[in-house]
């Protein structure tokens, strides 16, 4: 799959996350560590990011645990634990099987749950 133009518009497709963050320098370090997301500071209370396939931005504010379930796609799964594990996140549930493959849930450091899966 070639890189999403970020210029082209997407039917119905997720075009950009943002999420509230306590911590924005925090964040931004956790998610470059993880995932290579690059940032762009616009003033001290928000920051966009871009990665292979998704856009957003951190603004301040306080986390509200359980409202979404973002899920992220990774090639290998166990690589992407350890990196998630030595970046400061914490494994909420570990790699299981489901019917399209293998997930884990993790927590972030401004306690947003997150999942990975793979085939």
């Amino acid at each position: 799959m070639a890189k999403i133009d970020s210029h082209k518009l997407w039917n119905e497709q997720i075009q950009y996350i943002e999420f509230l963050s306590k911590n924005i320098m925090r964040a931004k370090a956790f998610y470059t560590k993880c995932f290579g997301w690059v940032f762009t500071d616009y003033g001290p209370e928000y920051t966009a990011f871009e990665g292979e396939y998704v856009d957003g931005g951190f603004t301040t504010g306080e986390p509200v645990k359980g409202t979404i379930l973002i899920v992220l796609y990774s090639k290998n799964i166990e690589a992407t634990k350890d990196k998630i594990i030595q970046a400061g996140g914490i494994i909420e549930k570990d790699i299981f099987n489901f019917p399209g493959g293998k997930r884990f849930h993790f927590i972030d450091p401004d306690g947003y749950e997150l999942a990975v899966w793979s085939e």
